[in-house]
This record gives C-alpha cells, structure tokens and sequence, in this order.
C-alpha cells in the first residue's frame, strides 16, 4: 500500500479503506452476484460508518450464503432468529429482513430484465456510467436526480433500506457514477 499516492480523502489510511478505495470503489460491476453483496452491504451501512461494514464483511458473506441471491431469497423466519444472534453482523431485525425481501425482489428484477445489473443500467444515459469531474470531495451530492429515480422506482417495487443517499452510495461503489476525484490515482487507469 503505497500512501504517497493521491487518492479519494474518503480513504484515509487504514489498510481496509484503502484496499477498497484501490481496488473495488468505482470499478464497473457486471456481476449481480457482486451486484447483490453491494446491496445488502449498503443496506446494512445506513446509519452507520461504511468501514463498520467493510470491518463486518467476510461475516456478512458468511451469514448471507455467499451472497447467493437465491439462497438469501429462500431464508426463513428461522434464519432471521439465527442472523439476530451473530455477532458478526449488524444486528439489525429490520435489516435483516430487508436483505431477505430485497433478495426476493432482484430475483424479480432479474426475471424482468435478463439481469439487476440491465436493471440500473437502464436509468444512465446511454446506459453508460456517469463520469462527474468533481475537484473536492466537498463538491460530491449525497443524492442526484438519477438516485433519486432508481430509489423511487426500487421503493414502489418493494424494496427497504435504499432511499436516495444509499442509492447513491451504491451507485458510487458499483461503478456506476464516476465520483473518484479529478486527481485520485485510481481515476484514469480505470474509468
């Protein structure tokens, strides 16, 4: 981990952040394996620091079936009963159940559209990434227009824990907007 490099301010120096920042933010996800791990992290995140759940994650891989959409769709009122008591992941009952029905309903988007990640696709112009310019973190929205309408549309579908700013933080993670400031290392080489 070379720290001389000029990064995002949002990485700071812990090695976790920074890994993340390098090596996943911002890169295009085509995966909805990968795709569906963002949306349940995200969705744990709300109200809570994003290395919190970084911190939590191979727990939440762990309690999640890998991420296996299909598994995560299948949970029962036991499997709730049984995520409550691991200490590994945020504790939340409402989050909790919100990864299950947010399961059942990508499987439902999938059906709709060939895949989740089609899905947002379809909100970008051109369906392409949005690339932003941004010179300071001060400048970065916590919601945009286009977050606002894929949180909209996820909402009137039924999903839970993905208002606007989740939405947006999601977007920025899955490399769907570009937010990686103008002079951050990992800029050019990826986008």
């Amino acid at each position: 981990m070379d720290l001389s490099l000029k990064r995002c301010d949002w990485s700071g120096t812990d090695p976790l952040y920074v890994e993340y920042h390098d090596n996943e933010w911002g890169r295009e996800v085509t995966d909805d394996r990968k795709m569906f791990e963002f949306l349940v992290l995200e969705s744990a995140q709300a109200g809570l620091s994003w290395i919190t759940i970084l911190r939590k994650r191979e727990n939440y891989r762990k309690a999640f079936a890998g991420f296996d959409v299909h598994k995560v769709a299948a949970f029962t009122d036991d499997d709730v009963e049984r995520l409550m008591q691991d200490p590994g992941i945020v504790r939340n009952r409402r989050k909790i159940e919100a990864a299950v029905t947010n399961a059942r309903l990508f499987i439902e988007i999938q059906r709709e559209f060939g895949s989740f990640c089609r899905y947002l696709k379809s909100f970008l112009p051109d369906n392409r990434p949005v690339v932003n310019h941004w010179k300071t973190m001060r400048e970065i929205p916590a919601s945009t227009a286009l977050s606002d309408a894929i949180s909209r549309d996820m909402k009137k579908r039924g999903f839970k824990f993905f208002g606007t700013t989740i939405c947006y933080a999601h977007l920025q993670a899955v490399g769907y907007v570009n937010d990686h400031l103008a002079d951050c290392h990992c800029r050019k080489p990826r986008f």
